[in-house]
């Protein structure tokens, strides 16, 4: 397997880690998504806005255009057949980017109140640590409110035939 298949296949797994956390969160009352846990993003529901906002932010610093409607936590909870729907789409995205990304790819990148020219795989990376941290956060509030969690490992991934 190739480099760049082997980094399409962590994206895929992206994609599926996190419409999978979305799927185990959906039937949570108000009261458990509207838990906070010290040491995480916030109530669990703004944690889940913010892990697909905040992806859809990365596909249209990659892509260079925005979403007709992008996603935005200051506007509340849209529910999560839209989060999931959204999922879905910044993660295809990201996908279809990793399948075309060039090593020396560069691109202009909004980084602590600025543009600067950055390699589109540092904008890639973390997209993917960022998910990671935050999919972690959810579930550490799902933990601490002694609620199962999903296993989104690797080897749960592989399972699936991922």
């Amino acid at each position: 397997m190739t480099e760049g298949r082997i980094l399409v296949g962590l994206y895929r797994h992206n994609v599926w880690a996190n419409l999978r956390l979305l799927e185990a969160c959906a039937g949570l009352s108000d009261t458990q998504l509207d838990a906070s846990t010290a040491g995480t993003y916030g109530r669990l529901r703004d944690t889940l806005v913010h892990l697909c906002a905040a992806e859809e932010r990365y596909v249209s610093t990659l892509a260079g255009k925005r979403p007709d409607r992008p996603l935005r936590e200051s506007d509340g909870f849209p529910g999560f057949a839209e989060l999931s729907a959204r999922a879905r789409g910044s993660g295809e995205a990201l996908v279809a980017i990793a399948v075309e990304a060039d090593a020396d790819w560069t691109i202009t990148a909004p980084y602590r109140g600025q543009d600067t020219t950055v390699r589109a795989g540092i904008v890639m990376t973390q997209a993917i640590n960022h998910a990671t941290e935050h999919r972690q956060q959810a579930m550490t509030a799902m933990a601490q409110q002694g609620l199962g969690v999903p296993d989104l490992s690797g080897w749960a991934y592989g399972e699936t035939g991922g």
